[in-house]
């Protein structure tokens, strides 16, 4: 068989073939485009154009419709199921919807609609939070660095003060600390230097450095709780610290020395106080046994002086009825009153040869002892021996005797 013989023949010559199937044109654009308009709508449930030159296929299309809907279905569950949000113990949910305040949520489980329609904004309202106010601590809560800005504060006596405070509050309302403040954290801070402000404003100086540091706090905290609530900031407050309150730095040592002038003040009035507490029960004491024995002295002389006085009436007497006995008689008397109180040597000077020693040292310490006393009320001293002066004693005395 020739290659030429007939046109049916022609058409079976393998390179003919090959050679038109390399000759074909490109597909047609428009024809693609039609064939994805009529594949998804059979996935919608509408058909394709069944216009001129269009035809609907049934195979191919609906195995890649299926899986295309598949996925966009789950799309739409992934998406309502990023919703789902859970609230910790002690946080607070806020729901926004498209932007706006819709509802705050409690600790557990919850579902919002997925952004952009929903937001949920998650508070913690147990949280201790803290400011610092003239100063700036550091990791270890430690003040490294004084802000002079906002801890110089003028007194009522018009005296400058170094202050240091440091307030503790929590949120308590997450709606209002989100929505009724731009900046929460500063509302608190400058409510709190004006309290501060205040409050130091209206007492001296040394009230507020020394006794008057609790009722401070007491009243900055007070008032910085009425102008948060005023603000309706959300925060309540927790504690209030007065961390330091001080002279400035370049009057501290004068500040230093007049505080220690006035302990050593309150020292001496306490000593003071103490001495007199102790003395004054003693010096009454002593003026009560003085007055006492004033008054038992007053008794003995006047009682004295009466009987004396009584004596001399008698002696009066005895002396109009024999005056010349009677100062005889007392001359005698006191005589004896005068020498029964002195030591006496008696010596016999007419018929003694020998050397006489005389006592004088010990008569000069007993006359400086006891002085010789001419009243009779004196008790006499107490008796010696006699000084040996050589001679026999019963001549002596024999001789006293005769005299």
């Amino acid at each position: 068989m020739s290659w030429d013989d007939s046109d049916k023949d022609k058409k079976k010559d393998p390179w003919s073939g090959r050679k038109k199937e390399q000759q074909q044109t490109p597909p047609d654009l428009d024809e693609i485009v039609r064939s994805l308009q009529n594949k998804l709508g059979g996935i919608f449930g509408g058909g394709g154009s069944k216009g001129k030159g269009s035809s609907t296929k049934d195979g191919p299309g609906a195995p890649s419709g299926l899986n295309i809907g598949i996925l966009l279905l789950v799309g739409v569950i992934v998406w309502l199921a990023s919703g789902i949000y859970i609230i910790d113990e002690g946080n607070r949910g806020v729901v926004l919807r498209f932007g706006k305040y819709y509802e705050t949520t409690m600790p557990g489980p919850h579902w919002r609609f997925p952004s952009p329609i929903d937001k949920a904004m998650i508070i913690n309202v147990d949280q201790q939070r803290f400011i610092e106010i003239g100063y700036r601590s550091g990791t270890n809560q430690q003040a490294v660095s004084s802000i002079r800005k906002e801890a110089l504060m003028l007194t009522e006596d018009e005296n400058i003060i170094d202050i240091q405070l440091a307030v503790q509050y929590k949120v308590k309302s997450a709606q209002d600390y989100i929505f009724n403040v731009r900046a929460p954290e500063v509302t608190l801070k400058q409510a709190t230097e004006s309290a501060l402000r205040a409050v130091i404003g209206k007492n001296k100086m040394d009230f507020v450095l020394t006794e008057g540091r609790s009722e401070v706090v007491a009243k900055v905290e007070s008032a910085l709780q009425v102008m948060l609530d005023d603000y309706e900031t959300g925060l309540i407050v927790t504690s209030v610290n007065l961390v330091e309150a001080q002279p400035p730095e370049e009057v501290q040592g004068a500040f230093s020395d007049a505080i220690k002038a006035r302990e050593d003040e309150q020292r001496y009035i306490n000593e003071s106080q103490a001495y007199s507490n102790e003395i004054i029960p003693q010096a009454r004491g002593a003026a009560s046994r003085i007055v006492q024995e004033a008054e038992a002295y007053e008794q003995r002389v006047i009682a004295e002086a009466t009987g004396d006085a009584s004596r001399f009436d008698q002696l009066r007497t005895q002396y109009e009825l024999a005056p010349e006995v009677t100062r005889k008689r007392l001359y005698l008397e006191t005589m004896e009153d005068v020498l029964g109180n002195s030591r006496k040597v008696i010596m016999d000077v007419k018929n003694g040869n020998n050397m006489m020693y005389l006592p004088i040292d010990k008569l000069i310490k007993s006359s400086t002892a006891k002085p010789v006393a001419t009243s009779r009320f004196i008790t006499p001293p107490e008796k010696t021996a006699p000084v040996n002066t050589g001679r026999d004693t019963s001549y002596r005395d024999r001789s006293a005797r005769a005299r």
